[in-house]
């Protein structure tokens, strides 16, 4: 074979290869863009961080500057006592006047509608408000979401399985989650979920019907964002709807540590 014909052969097999990719690659971006997500890593949130990517440590203020104003209120805001936020779940009269009751207690500085203050749980879909950091753990037929606030867990369950009679009956802090995917979005809905446990930040109560949706998504690299809808057909005049957005941590801050709550009890004064 002569160099010429040589380079002709491998010229029209070179175009052969291109020719064969560009028409495999709409097949590969599709295989690419319906991979289930990975969600696995440690996560922080945003509205808690500021916006930032990993926890930031305390720091000193600069030498100079003015003094922080002083606070309006001796109380948390989310306490009550500067009325009810619009960004609550909106209740009916009646789950309104439970509020009112709550609010006056948290405004007093009482802990005895506080389930933190007793190391409970914090509820669905509170949980999600994650005030330090969560742990997501992946695999095909469930994940596993660790808070590092009370040491809270959940299972989402994505093999087909349903909660059963067993289940509703005996309802929980973190309730029983079953989830699948569309497109790229994990959509999860949490049934059996205690009627005594604390559903937001800011003391509403809510009944033993609440049921939780989530909508779950990158929306960013790393960038995790959950849409939560809260039904309670006994409690509210509509549906509840709010996000939480996460940013995932690099290492070494990807790490989380244990809460203990329990011991903090034992070791506060007037405890023995």
């Amino acid at each position: 074979m002569t160099a010429v014909m040589r380079r002709f052969v491998i010229a029209l097999t070179h175009s052969g290869m291109v020719a064969g990719l560009i028409t495999s690659m709409p097949s590969m971006v599709l295989a690419q863009t319906s991979a289930t997500p990975d969600f696995s890593g440690v996560y922080f949130n945003v509205q808690n961080l500021g916006g930032g990517s990993d926890p930031a440590k305390p720091g000193k203020p600069d030498p100079g500057a003015p003094p922080p104003p002083p606070p309006k209120s001796s109380a948390p805001v989310n306490d009550g006592s500067l009325g009810r936020p619009a960004n609550l779940p909106p209740l009916n009269a009646e789950y309104l006047a439970q509020w009112d009751i709550i609010a006056k207690s948290r405004t007093a500085g009482l802990s005895e509608y506080d389930s933190s203050a007793k190391c409970l749980p914090p509820g669905m879909p509170f949980m999600m408000s994650m005030v330090y950091g969560m742990e997501i753990m992946q695999t095909k037929d469930k994940i596993t979401i660790y808070s590092e606030w009370m040491d809270a867990l959940r299972r989402i369950y994505l093999d087909g399985r349903k909660p059963t009679q067993n289940h509703l009956d005996d309802p929980t802090f973190a309730g029983y989650s079953t989830g699948h995917w569309e497109g790229d979005t994990l959509v999860v809905e949490t049934v059996a979920l205690r009627g005594d446990s604390q559903l937001d930040g800011g003391g509403s109560p809510h009944s033993d019907e609440l049921t939780v949706t989530e909508r779950i998504r990158f929306v960013g690299p790393g960038l995790l964002e959950d849409r939560i809808t809260a039904k309670d057909p006994k409690a509210f005049t509509k549906p509840w709807e709010t996000s939480r957005t996460y940013r995932k941590a690099s290492s070494p801050n990807d790490e989380l540590r244990e809460f203990a709550c329990a011991e903090g009890l034992v070791l506060a004064p007037g405890s023995h």
